[in-house]
């Protein structure tokens, strides 16, 4: 499938989750408003940011739905039999925080500076599977192991469709926009940047 026809697929999808991740954002900036009243300022430590980085951990998160076609084929003693299948998928990108993040916190400014891991493909679940065309050979037949083939091409086929409609950068899109918003309520500016994986094992 032509890249453009998988941007088309998932065009309504990416919109969607950009709309419901800015209404996570805000409902987030909400209950942490109506914890801390309307007077109250809480003083940011890198513990706080610790515990509501790991609050939100699940939402640093990208789902895209993406279709694509898997041809088989395999040949044995000269028979051969191929299949046609359209798949689709769900895919979670996102940021692991439990790689390891660096908290860098500015009071005089009122700024956090947060250096996180590269977000990545998280898992490659294929949803569904339409045989279009299969052919068995005469003394080749297709077996539970070529169904294992298929969905084993499948799954990476879709990661590398993801990879192509930049999953990876919506991810960080999302987490930027999410971990931004959870320190907004308290006066704070929050930049975020994207690094290798840092050395670490977990928030610090």
């Amino acid at each position: 499938m032509m890249p453009w026809r998988r941007l088309a697929a998932v065009a309504v999808v990416l919109v969607l989750l950009l709309g419901a991740t800015m209404i996570a954002v805000r409902r987030q900036t909400d209950a942490l408003k109506a914890q801390l009243g309307p007077h109250e300022r809480t003083t940011i430590t890198q513990s706080v940011v610790v515990e509501r980085m790991r609050a939100v951990a699940r939402l640093v998160t990208s789902e895209t739905m993406v279709r694509d076609v898997v041809t088989y084929e395999n040949t044995w003693y000269g028979s051969t039999k191929r299949s046609i299948v359209v798949v689709t998928g769900r895919i979670d990108a996102g940021v692991n925080l439990e790689r390891g993040t660096q908290i860098d916190i500015d009071e005089a400014t009122k700024t956090i500076a947060l250096t996180l891991p590269k977000a990545e493909i998280l898992s490659v679940d294929v949803t569904d599977m339409k045989t279009y065309d299969e052919r068995g050979g005469l003394w080749n037949p297709f077996t539970p192991a070529d169904r294992d083939a298929i969905i084993r091409i499948a799954r990476n086929q879709l990661g590398r469709a993801a990879y192509e409609m930049k999953v990876i950068e919506h991810a960080e899109q999302n987490a930027s926009t999410l971990l931004a918003g959870l320190f907004r309520a308290d006066g704070y500016t929050t930049t975020v940047t994207f690094a290798p994986r840092l050395e670490t094992t977990g928030p610090r």
